[in-house]
């Protein structure tokens, strides 16, 4: 019997056959719309089964086939959907499995975009939103009703970086005859085994780590067969699509992933340890710190870490704060992370709270360590702060 083979090794083998493809390492770039049958039998035949081999470019071709077939090997499940952002994989997970009259559970910690469709667009089709602690763990089992369908998870938070204790809510959510869903972006497949803790649906904004050098847009949702054909047939109803492009650059991400995120993870550890001795720093949130409020699920459940994490400030006014980020030169500003480039962006996590309260009254800052030098970093860290004082 064969050993078992280690996550970076599924990596960097699964979804690609070079006998296939004339003996290429890489699945190349299939781009097509019009698939073209050569007798009758075989176009009804491919009619009769849309979703099986090449039907039509929307469905996808040989490269998203690949691609899906890596990311559910990487997530240790049976099947993959890929579609076109994170969003877009987060929304189908959660339609695929409700009808009017159900309701979600979201915590509150919840990527907003999410929260913004569950709560207008999913509210007009009669389904019910309804948003609990994200740190609730076993006792969501009493905010579980009759009509309660999909549990969603989110953890740690994009904002406020709160772990979920996942294999708890998973077992209650199961009692109950609910479907969970976890997006898993910040740990990727590598640094929490969603399937093997319960999860039914496991979602990647694949933008993020996956992709890795921040030039595509794609998501992913993986899971059992039963679950994943009505995924696959919501997502194709609904017209979504993931570019072969983008899936191709999916691809090549997922073989680094493994070296990347240890680089990502080791310097986010060497920026917290620079940022903890800072007067202003009143707290780190990043779930691999000691002192992180969900340290400790952390460890129990996690394999690894990411370069994502937030920075709570001492209070200080806008200059101060513009200040200190305007002029950065290694960190820039902007809305995604997961990329090879280092990101510093203020978040206001209180403002997508409506079940719970954001504690802190300071400035949230919000860290994406790159690949660069961290002595580079912590230099640019460290004039950052000396503007930030000079302008108080």
């Amino acid at each position: 019997m064969r050993e078992p083979r280690g996550p970076a090794t599924h990596l960097t083998h699964a979804g690609r056959d070079p006998r296939r493809d004339a003996g290429l390492v890489n699945t190349p770039v299939y781009r097509g719309s019009t698939v073209l049958f050569p007798t009758l039998d075989a176009l009804e035949a491919a009619t009769a089964q849309p979703y099986e081999g090449v039907f039509y470019g929307r469905f996808g071709t040989p490269t998203r086939f690949d691609f899906e077939a890596a990311v559910a090997a990487a997530d240790g499940c049976e099947d993959a959907v890929a579609v076109s952002s994170g969003l877009a994989a987060c929304v189908v997970a959660i339609v695929s499995q409700v009808r009017a009259g159900d309701r979600v559970l979201l915590p509150d910690s919840v990527y907003w975009p999410t929260r913004n469709v569950c709560d207008t667009v999913l509210a007009g089709f009669q389904v019910e939103t309804a948003y609990y602690d994200p740190l609730v763990g076993g006792d969501i089992a009493d905010l579980i009703d009759g009509r309660t369908r999909v549990v969603f998870m989110e953890s740690p938070g994009s904002l406020s970086f709160e772990v979920q204790d996942v294999p708890a809510i998973c077992t209650a959510a199961r009692a109950a005859g609910c479907i969970t869903v976890l997006d898993n972006t910040w740990a990727t497949p590598l640094g929490f085994a969603a399937a093997a803790h319960g999860v039914d649906l496991t979602v990647h904004a694949a933008t993020k780590y996956i992709v890795g050098h921040s030039d595509a847009m794609l998501g992913t949702v993986s899971g059992r067969q039963r679950l994943l054909s009505q995924v696959r047939r919501t997502a194709q109803a609904l017209g979504h699509s993931a570019s072969p492009d983008d899936c191709w650059l999916g691809l090549r991400g997922l073989r680094t992933l493994a070296v990347r995120l240890r680089q990502h993870a080791d310097t986010a550890r060497r920026l917290c340890q620079w940022l903890e001795a800072q007067p202003e720093v009143h707290g780190i949130r990043w779930p691999a710190w000691p002192d992180d409020p969900g340290h400790a699920i952390w460890q129990r459940d996690f394999a690894a870490a990411s370069g994502l994490f937030g920075v709570l400030l001492a209070p200080c006014d806008r200059a101060a704060l513009a200040a200190m980020l305007d002029h950065m030169e290694l960190f820039a500003m902007g809305y995604s992370w997961g990329g090879f480039e280092s990101l510093m962006l203020p978040v206001h996590p209180e403002q997508a709270r409506s079940v719970t309260r954001w504690a802190h009254d300071g400035p949230t800052l919000r860290i994406h360590a790159g690949l660069e030098d961290p002595d580079d970093l912590i230099a640019d860290l460290d004039a950052g702060f000396r503007r930030l004082r000079t302008t108080r």
